[in-house]
């Protein structure tokens, strides 16, 4: 898709503050209200914006201990393959999950309250998933960079 340089701004902006009112956005991009409406309308009606949501600080609601666990599944057959990603979508505690090449077939990124929280996810909950064949988990140290925004 090719977007104009005022579209490359504006997804910008919206990115770094989806709150931003029509009028502001005017102000910064030198068009009028209605414009920008149109503009954002077309970005929705065309999935480029797909939702907007609020960024929750995770130290703030308990969730500041990052996890990142590889996991291999036994088989790889369609029905496991569909299964775990149906069973792990609905983990709360698993944030991303992405099926990747390489020794291990996923990767999840896990946010719970501490090393006991996570302790007891894996054990009840993501081991319970059958078919995973081996986890090995990193930890987070410290967060370099944490961005939801994409370059356009």
């Amino acid at each position: 898709m090719q977007f104009d340089s005022i579209d490359k701004k504006l997804i910008t902006l919206l990115q770094n503050d989806s709150k931003k009112t029509n009028k502001e956005l005017s102000n910064k991009l030198n068009l009028s209200v209605t414009a920008i409406y149109e503009r954002i309308k077309k970005l929705e009606n065309q999935g480029v914006i797909d939702r907007y949501v609020a960024l929750v600080k995770k130290e703030k609601i308990d969730k500041s201990f990052v996890a990142f666990c590889h996991i291999k599944l036994s088989q790889h057959t369609q029905n496991y393959v569909v299964k775990f990603e149906r069973e792990v979508a609905n983990l709360e505690e698993v944030t991303e999950c992405y099926h990747i090449s390489g020794d291990y077939d996923y990767l999840l990124k896990v946010l719970v309250k501490d090393m006991e929280a996570f302790r007891n996810f894996m054990v009840k909950k993501l081991t319970s998933i059958s078919h995973i064949g081996s986890t090995h988990s990193m930890f987070m140290i410290n967060e370099v960079k944490h961005t939801t925004a994409i370059s356009v």
